[in-house]
């Protein structure tokens, strides 16, 4: 089986289904009031992932979700990434034992790589997503922490470094001016990473539109492709991206 995967995103902010516009936190589009149904219906179609985000953690800290992650793995036997707030070791855990399969860290991961490193070797890089939420001005892939709200002063390309030469496996990284617009992946910067870190099995996210951007990010090299605004406004229809990936794994094999 292919270990290209497609993850659901579900954005929770004070307890509904949300996206953000361009991670602007007052550009909110309000999905549902119950996340669970919403992972219980990506279920059903046949995905194996589901990505879970804390947006109210995001930016102050201390991830609220566990209740609902421990309700999703229960209900649907998916496999979760989720992330928001992550702070200490304690944090993660405490994701982990609530049954989180990845933790995924962002902002703490630009701020105090140390840390996250360290966190590779005693959690285990399997166990771990660091995401890369980047934002292009004038020409350089820059990195915002808490929620996208603040600069670091951080570049990508040197994070990148950082993390593949200690051995992150699984990393996500999103085009912040992409993310919600439905403007199709940035292709280019995927491929740019994965020249740099060949051996990181990189997540698409922010833009794609339905299964051509599927298969597009699978062909650049990317290991799988967050999904949000697209499959919440019925853009197109996960069963049917589901069966087309199939399609495109058996022509290779």
């Amino acid at each position: 089986m292919s270990d290209f995967a497609l993850l659901p995103a579900v954005d929770v902010r004070e307890g509904r289904v949300v996206r953000l516009r361009q991670g602007d936190y007052k550009q909110e589009t309000r999905y549902s009031d119950d996340p669970l149904t919403i992972a219980k219906r990506y279920a059903e179609a046949g995905v194996r992932w589901l990505h879970l985000v804390d947006l109210d953690a995001a930016r102050e800290g201390g991830y609220t979700l566990s209740p609902l992650l421990g309700a999703i793995k229960a209900a649907t036997g998916l496999q979760v990434q989720t992330g928001g707030g992550v702070r200490s070791s304690d944090d993660v855990n405490r994701m982990l034992e609530a049954g989180a399969d990845r933790v995924v860290i962002g902002s703490l991961a630009v701020r105090d790589p140390d840390t996250v490193l360290g966190w590779l070797q005693t959690v285990g890089a399997e166990n771990i997503t660091v995401a890369f939420d980047a934002r292009n001005v004038g020409g350089s892939w820059q990195l915002p922490i808490a929620g996208w709200t603040q600069q670091s002063g951080m570049m990508l390309a040197d994070m990148i470094a950082i993390y593949a030469e200690a051995g992150l496996r699984h990393a996500l990284c999103t085009d912040i001016d992409r993310d919600g617009m439905l403007a199709g992946p940035n292709l280019a910067l995927y491929r740019g990473i994965l020249a740099q870190a060949p051996r990181l099995q990189l997540q698409a996210s922010g833009g794609a539109r339905g299964i051509e951007d599927i298969v597009a990010a699978r062909a650049a090299g990317c290991a799988g492709v967050v999904l949000g605004k697209a499959l919440l406004e019925g853009h197109f229809d996960l069963a049917a991206a589901l069966a087309e990936e199939r399609l495109v794994e058996e022509r290779a094999c």
